[in-house]
């Protein structure tokens, strides 16, 4: 039984439905709705259907490209689905001297590949997740020479000193975590 979009009124059959929608609706119709009920006389010419397909067509070749982006660390190694790991360890991160609390709610559960649970570990779900990833997940940026956190952004270009270690050892953001470590990550004044 067909509803209408436009009122929620509901119908017998897709006859009765197309009869109200060209008396009831004709001023608000959509394209796909004005051709439905006949009242579209087209748009010049124009090969709808394979211009539809196209659309289609290139909406998917996007949406494919932009899922592998955003499943691409820096370093080529792709993020798996969240479920395919489960690894922890910890992260102190030190911003001009005040140490960020990762057992605030604001950093709890943020995400289903990587998050932070009560505790102040870190918990890692899926395989290749990057450092980078992960703080993105909390809404902070972290490059070879910058931290952004809470709406600021440190540069070593501004005078500051960003340093991003994993136990003990200098590391770049699209660093892989791997179970047990120890993420360490310092902005200071130079």
């Amino acid at each position: 039984m067909p509803e209408c979009d436009y009122c929620e009124e509901s119908f017998e059959g897709e006859d009765a439905y197309l009869a109200h929608l060209g008396d009831a609706h004709q001023g608000e119709l959509g394209p796909i709705d004005r051709r439905r009920v006949g009242g579209d006389e087209g748009d010049g010419g124009l090969p709808t259907g394979q211009l539809a397909v196209a659309g289609v067509a290139v909406g998917v070749v996007a949406l494919l490209g932009g899922v592998l982006l955003l499943s691409v660390g820096g370093s080529g190694s792709e993020i798996g689905p969240a479920g395919s790991a489960h690894y922890h360890g910890t992260i102190q991160m030190t911003v001009l001297g005040d140490r960020v609390d990762f057992t605030q709610e604001q950093y709890q559960l943020q995400d289903n590949r990587f998050h932070f649970e009560g505790d102040g570990r870190w918990h890692a779900h899926a395989t290749g997740v990057t450092l980078d990833y992960g703080m993105e997940t909390l809404g902070v940026g972290v490059t070879d020479s910058s931290v952004r956190f809470q709406g600021t952004n440190y540069t070593e270009a501004d005078g500051y000193e960003i340093s991003v270690t994993v136990d003990s050892e200098a590391v770049s953001p699209d660093y892989v975590l791997e179970d047990g470590d120890t993420v360490q990550i310092v902005v200071a004044e130079s």
